[in-house]
């Protein structure tokens, strides 16, 4: 009888103990879908945050449907998350979710895409400035010529950001004649089947007379890729981000000029501490480095902007010394004659 009470005592002083662990925040994360390669990257840094800080997390993939988003983001809410986190897949068609998170005191942080809206922090890399060093990469590479650009999803705002910064840097070279952009794409749901179906139809157009592609993304550039050396052009320049491991290697392989790296691990990381503190009470402008950024509605959002880093065949030693990428997975296929971070 003894043995009975203590061990019904023990085991209510594990279940207490257990139930403890679990006062932290319960975060909610809005995936707008897990087909690139990053996500997944992201996801472990971010868990690993929340879980540091005590908390839970909870996801959904919303696979690229902004109607499912919507959905996952209301049965979230019902759950009882103390903070979302969304990955939006349509940035203009997110209010409603906002709408209710408002109703129910959720904060919510806008993770690496923009939304719109005050009400959301916006955590993401600075990508104008990821579009000006993917322009100045390639504009180094190929100073004169023709010119395409490969964009990102039409409603991704990142895209327009990007855009903007790729114009920025070459504008002085349109304004001399020194290069001509002749032909541009949105790439729906950033997909490189999309990209290279592009590709192949410009290149069509323009009797493959292209000297250079600036793709907003590794897998845009994956599909312009695969499209210029179907047509025997592969080793044009061509840019891309995101620090993708197949990405790399065409770097290593003098396909693709640049991948602009974004530690997503980083990224992540971030996400994860500063979603657990706004759930506990944190505002927004409190949040360490948080900043006023004007968006192109002309709203007000808090944000906080990490720095990327262009990675080309000269600097690929600074993904390997971050252990981002393994040396034998970098320099596959590569003639280690030619980069030096492969002998």
């Amino acid at each position: 009888m003894k043995k009975s009470v203590l061990l019904a005592t023990a085991m209510v002083a594990l279940a207490g103990s257990m139930a403890f662990a679990q006062e932290g925040p319960t975060i909610g994360v809005s995936w707008s879908n897990f087909r690139e390669e990053r996500w997944k990257t992201d996801e472990a840094a971010m868990v690993a945050a929340i879980e540091a800080a005590g908390g839970t997390y909870v996801s959904a993939d919303a696979q690229t449907s902004p109607t499912k988003q919507l959905a996952d983001i209301e049965s979230m809410i019902t759950q009882g998350v103390d903070a979302l986190v969304i990955l939006a897949q349509d940035s203009a068609a997110i209010g409603p979710a906002l709408d209710a998170a408002e109703d129910a005191g959720i904060p919510v942080l806008g993770y690496d895409r923009l939304i719109d809206d005050p009400r959301a922090f916006y955590l993401t890399f600075d990508n104008v400035e990821v579009g000006r060093m993917q322009a100045r990469a390639v504009l180094e590479a190929a100073p004169e010529g023709n010119y395409v650009m490969i964009k990102g999803s039409p409603v991704d705002p990142n895209s327009d950001f990007l855009r903007g910064g790729q114009q920025e840097v070459l504008q002085e070279a349109i304004d001399s004649g020194a290069i001509t952009i002749v032909a541009e794409a949105y790439t729906d749901d950033w997909q490189p089947a999309n990209a290279q179906r592009n590709m192949e139809q410009i290149l069509t157009q323009q009797n493959n007379e292209v000297d250079a592609v600036v793709a907003s993304n590794d897998g845009t550039a994956g599909g312009v890729v695969a499209a210029l050396t179907a047509q025997g052009m592969e080793g044009i320049p061509v840019s891309g981000q995101d620090g993708d491991m197949a990405a790399l290697n065409r770097v290593a392989m003098g396909t693709q000029t640049v991948s602009v790296w974004k530690d997503s691990r980083a990224l992540g990381a971030a996400a994860g501490e500063i979603a657990a503190a706004m759930a506990s009470g944190t505002a927004m402008a409190d949040v360490e480095g948080a900043q006023a950024f004007t968006t192109p509605s002309g709203a007000e959002v808090t944000a906080v902007f990490l720095e990327p880093i262009p990675v080309t065949r000269e600097n690929l030693n600074v993904v390997l010394d971050a252990e981002w990428i393994a040396k034998d997975m970098l320099c596959q296929g590569v003639d280690a004659a030619q980069v030096a971070v492969c002998q």
